[in-house]
């Protein structure tokens, strides 16, 4: 947006500016985060007092929780698909889900509605592209280091191909996320863990890593590896929103 055009919409009041509608509760850390880094990078393109005009669905984790263990994506998808219609009933001009797990049932949730959606994958491939990335290690849930879909997408959209830890692994990482991440518990010991099976990815010739989980930004970051590429979906997902919301 030109200097001109923002400074013209800034001076409207009240200002007019596109809703954001965030589907959240998976988990409350991760949705915060949202929220407050939202409006922070809002501010910074509006300035003064300005910042974001936000709707957040947030959905009890604990039934998020039970449908992921138990595989029980049908009701998962019944669940979200009611929060869905209420942002849209709420009149959000862009919807967004915290969850790179639970886009297995958003994203088919939105297909075919007219409201926005901003898939968590696609700015991080885009990123990837950009970087040059061609062979990329991801950390997540288990249902997302094991989707094929998902791997799909980054190899299909974006020329990215993943790989993943060994069984092991993917049940340390998961269990991490389960039990300490979303809970808000940052533990020396398990920051040491994820650095250790970046390490092994990147042995294995991963040339970059992708943050699968809208947590795991909280425990390891780019500054723990100041030569190897750290995709944050959290962070450039929130930089894709940002950039709709901003857009004319």
């Amino acid at each position: 947006m030109s200097e001109h055009n923002m400074n013209e919409i800034l001076s409207q009041r009240p200002l007019r500016q596109k809703t954001i509608g965030i589907l959240g509760g998976m988990s409350n850390q991760a949705t915060g985060e949202y929220y407050r880094m939202l409006n922070k990078q809002l501010n910074q393109h509006l300035g003064g007092w300005d910042n974001g005009e936000i709707i957040i669905a947030s959905v009890n984790f604990g039934n998020i929780q039970s449908f992921v263990r138990e595989e029980r994506w049908d009701k998962a998808a019944t669940y979200l698909e009611d929060k869905i219609r209420r942002l849209e009933a709420a009149g959000v001009d862009v919807i967004a889900c915290v969850s790179n797990t639970m886009h297995r049932v958003v994203e088919p949730a939105m297909a075919g509605r007219t409201t926005p959606f901003i898939h968590i994958a696609d700015p991080t491939g885009k990123a990837m592209r950009k970087a040059g990335i061609g062979r990329v290690a991801l950390l997540g849930t288990m249902p997302v280091i094991q989707s094929e879909a998902l791997r799909k997408r980054y190899c299909e959209t974006f020329g990215v191909e993943v790989i993943t830890p060994n069984k092991a692994d993917k049940e340390s990482i998961d269990r991490i996320i389960f039990d300490e991440l979303v809970r808000g518990d940052l533990r020396p010991e398990s920051k040491a863990e994820y650095l250790r099976v970046v390490k092994a990815l990147r042995a294995e010739g991963a040339q970059g890593v992708i943050l699968g989980c809208t947590e795991i930004f909280l425990l390891i970051n780019q500054s723990d590896f100041p030569d190897f590429p750290v995709f944050d979906t959290t962070a450039l997902h929130i930089e894709a929103i940002v950039d709709f919301a901003l857009a004319e």
